[in-house]
């Protein structure tokens, strides 16, 4: 498969989600401020899970720029990533009708710790296939840390809803945060490539 069909395929399941996310929303009944109230966990949720998919689009962005070899391994963990950032849009939706409950935060915890599996899944056929330059190899070892220790947040996430879910909302809006703008030693790697 061509690198670009991979871009292509993905860059268009990332719109997709996002797109359905702001479907989602409801508009206020009524012409006030107070009749926006009821929207503001919808508005919360919405806005979390789109910077989450946001972030994922730029890392892939990056990450897909490495390659120069498709493989079926990567096709597979591509596709497995894609598949559970899809379901972002439900359980989004969920936990904003649930207003935050404790199980459905625990729900959407997982739903965010998979993703985080697959791309250290994706991210590791990639190296193994498409040989880094050294400056490139530094750079992605830094996105792989940054992985663990998304995924333990994430996972420790899972229980803390049952303590208080806006605390592990807050813990994944760190990791949001933590991978909101790529590392520019991967463009500078690539420059140099």
């Amino acid at each position: 498969m061509n690198k670009s069909r991979l871009e292509a395929f993905s860059d268009g399941m990332f719109a997709i989600i996002m797109t359905i996310m702001v479907l989602d929303l409801k508009i206020p009944h009524g012409g006030t401020i107070q009749d926006l109230i009821p929207s503001i966990p919808s508005l919360l949720c919405y806005t979390q899970s789109f910077l989450f998919a946001g972030v994922y689009w730029s890392n892939h962005h990056h990450l897909i720029h490495t390659v120069k070899k498709v493989t079926g391994p990567t096709i597979v963990a591509n596709l497995g990533l894609l598949f559970w950032l899809s379901l972002m849009p439900f359980v989004t939706s969920w936990v904003a009708a649930s207003n935050f409950a404790p199980q459905v935060v625990a729900v959407y915890a997982a739903v965010l710790a998979i993703p985080g599996f697959f791309w250290m899944m994706l991210n590791r056929i990639i190296r193994k296939n498409n040989p880094w330059s050294e400056k490139m190899h530094l750079a992605m070892k830094r996105q792989e840390k940054k992985g663990y220790v998304s995924m333990f947040i994430y996972l420790l996430g899972i229980p803390m809803a049952f303590v208080n879910p806006y605390i592990s909302e807050g813990m994944f809006l760190l990791i949001s945060v933590m991978w909101f703008i790529p590392d520019k030693n991967i463009e500078k790697a690539m420059e140099a490539e």
